[in-house]
C-alpha cells in the first residue's frame, strides 16, 4: 500500500505539469501526423505508416525519462524524499513508486499513438495490441535514465540530459527520420550498438506481423532494460545510504 499510494503521489506530481504533458503525450502526436501529411505529397517508404507508427511511439517514450528526472530531482531538491526516509518505506517501495505511473503512461502513449495512426490510415490490427507490450521494456530504458539522472542531478541539470540530449540522441539514432543504412559508417554502427534503432524494429516487425524480424533487436532491448534498471536501483540505494 505504501507504494500505491506513494506512486499516486508521483503522477500527481507529474501530471500537474501540462507543458511536460504536451510534449509527452501531444507533441509525438503531432509529428505523427505532420510526417503522415508529408508522406501523402511525397511518398517514401519510411513514413508509411506501419514504419512511422511504431517510430513516434519509441520516440514519445523518450519522454519519460525526462518526467522521471524531473520528479526525483525535484523531490530531492525539495528534501521531500529526505523526510520520507525516516518513514518505513524501503528503497524498493520508491523506486516501484516512480516506476508504476511512468510504466502506465508509456503503455497509454503508445496506445494513442497507434490510435492515432488508425485514422491515417493504418490497418486495424490484433498485433497492435502486442505492440503496446512489446514496447515496455524501451520504457524501462528510459525510465531508468530518468531515474539515474534524477539521482544524480539537480532538476535544471536532470531536465537537460533527459529532455534536450536523450529526445535528440533517442530521434536521430533510432532511424525514424531517415534510413540508417543509407548513412552507413560509424553512424550506422553506433546506432546498432544503442537500444533505440532496435526497439523500433521490433515494434515494426511486431506490428506488421514479421515475428521472425523481431530478433536479435528483442534481445538488444531487453538487455538495455535489465542493465539500466539494475544501475538505477544501485545509484538511487546509494545516494539514500548517503543522507
Amino acid at each position: 500500500m505504501k507504494t500505491i499510494f506513494f506512486a499516486n503521489r508521483v503522477m500527481k506530481e507529474i501530471i500537474r505539469d501540462p507543458i511536460s504533458l504536451f510534449f509527452g503525450l501531444a507533441f509525438p502526436l503531432i509529428l505523427l501526423i505532420l510526417l503522415t501529411a508529408i508522406n501523402s505529397s511525397i511518398p517514401v517508404d519510411l513514413f508509411n505508416i506501419s514504419s512511422l507508427a511504431p517510430g513516434i511511439a519509441v520516440f514519445g517514450l523518450s519522454f519519460m525519462a525526462l518526467f522521471a528526472a524531473q520528479v526525483l530531482a525535484k523531490d530531492r531538491a525539495s528534501s521531500f524524499l529526505t523526510r520520507l526516509f525516516t518513514t518505513p518505506m524501503t528503497a524498493q517501495n520508491f523506486i516501484l513508486g516512480y516506476m508504476l505511473p511512468l510504466i502506465t503512461m508509456s503503455a497509454i502513449q503508445v496506445a494513442f499513438c497507434l490510435l492515432a495512426a488508425l485514422f491515417l490510415g493504418l490497418n486495424f490490427t490484433i498485433t497492435i495490441f502486442a505492440v503496446i507490450i512489446i514496447l515496455i521494456p524501451m520504457a524501462f530504458i528510459y525510465i531508468g535514465i530518468g531515474l539515474i539522472s534524477g539521482t544524480l542531478f539537480t532538476e535544471k541539470a536532470a531536465v537537460g540530459i533527459c529532455g534536450a540530449l536523450l529526445t535528440n540522441v533517442s530521434a536521430w539514432l533510432s532511424g525514424v527520420w531517415f534510413d540508417l543504412e543509407l548513412v552507413g559508417g560509424i553512424f550506422k554502427d553506433i546506432a546498432n550498438v544503442l537500444p533505440f534503432v532496435h526497439a523500433v524494429e521490433v515494434g515494426k516487425a511486431t506490428l506488421n506481423g514479421h515475428y521472425e524480424n523481431m530478433l536479435p533487436h528483442l534481445w538488444w532491448v531487453i538487455s538495455y532494460a535489465i542493465i539500466i534498471m539494475v544501475i538505477s536501483i544501485f545509484v538511487f540505494k546509494k545516494k539514500t545510504q548517503e543522507v
